[in-house]
């Protein structure tokens, strides 16, 4: 019996996209970069990098409403010329996404659930252009079944019914699917709260142990290591039976 033999008892898989996907720590910071070189006074290296750590914490992973984020820096920083809100969001939406980079072991590990015979979907957080955009960008739709976006669906991650529409979607209950996420909450916990187990790829945020209801069914630091997990999924249930 070859490597994926074993009848799986999992049927799908959803995937957050930022930092789980996509690497949008390294596809910000480049980004962040080229705006450092082109927009701000020349600086010395050392004050650059400075200012570049400043903006990444500044950034909150993404987190931020991007028109505040984008005030602050339109107040804080050295601009050749300052730029206007517009001109802002002008200058990031044409250029960020030329940074984009996949998540080391992204596209091995979707081609290795589509060869479990797994249904894949993708559930995020953010505008539907730009969430459409990354995944054209890194080469991810033809992966998936379903993608799912709060800017599409007015539903945000950790809202319930995000997830039940996303498993509706695929047409599988939450028993049948685990989630692959980084964030704690908006992945981990939001999904165990609909009885759906999340595997945590751990980046940068810590967890926090006041999510007591929705700790992760597994923890792993690379990608590659989800597919070796699968067949695992349910046995624990059936052997405690």
């Amino acid at each position: 019996m070859g490597k994926w033999g074993r009848r799986l008892l999992l049927k799908a898989v959803l995937f957050d996209l930022d930092n789980t996907l996509m690497d949008r720590d390294n596809t910000f910071l480049s980004f962040i970069r080229q705006l450092v070189q082109e927009c701000l006074l020349p600086m010395e290296k050392v004050d650059a990098d400075k200012l570049i750590a400043d903006i990444i914490i500044r950034d909150a992973d993404g987190y931020r409403v991007k028109e505040g984020f984008f005030l602050e820096l339109i107040d804080l920083l050295p601009w050749r010329q300052k730029p206007s809100l517009e001109q802002l969001q002008s200058y990031y939406d044409q250029h960020y996404m030329t940074h984009a980079k996949a998540m080391d072991h992204a596209i091995d590990t979707l081609q290795a659930c589509r060869n479990m015979g797994l249904r894949l979907g993708v559930i995020t957080n953010g505008h539907s252009h730009l969430q459409h955009r990354k995944i054209d960008l890194l080469g991810l739709r033809e992966y998936f079944d379903t993608i799912v976006i709060s800017g599409e669906v007015g539903l945000s991650k950790p809202d319930p019914q995000i997830y039940r529409l996303a498993l509706e979607r695929l047409g599988v209950g939450p028993d049948q699917c685990v989630l692959v996420g980084d964030h704690p909450r908006n992945d981990i916990w939001g999904a165990a709260q609909v009885g759906l187990q999340g595997i945590w790829l751990r980046r940068k945020h810590e967890w926090n142990e006041e999510l007591i209801m929705g700790k992760p069914w597994k923890t792993v630091i690379e990608l590659d290591e989800v597919p070796e997990l699968l067949p695992q999924f349910g046995l624990e249930n059936i052997n405690n039976v």
